[in-house]
């Protein structure tokens, strides 16, 4: 088996509603959360939260890179 080369350590804060903060290293923090499109997925209203991009758009980000 090999060797563990990193362990990431990361620190999800649950705000408000699907609002959710990650604290990630280096002291760098980011907000996830619902905009319009998945509110409305998932039979929410819109503009019934604070917009923010969800894990989603992050994931995709990260592949895209």
């Amino acid at each position: 088996m090999s060797e563990v080369v990193y362990v990431s350590r990361v620190r999800i804060e649950r705000l408000r509603g699907g609002h959710r903060r990650a604290h990630l290293p280096l002291g760098v923090t980011v907000d996830f959360g619902i905009h319009d499109e998945i509110a409305e997925h998932y039979g929410k209203a819109p503009g019934e939260f604070e917009p923010h991009a969800a894990t989603l758009d992050y994931v995709t980000a990260a592949a895209g890179g």
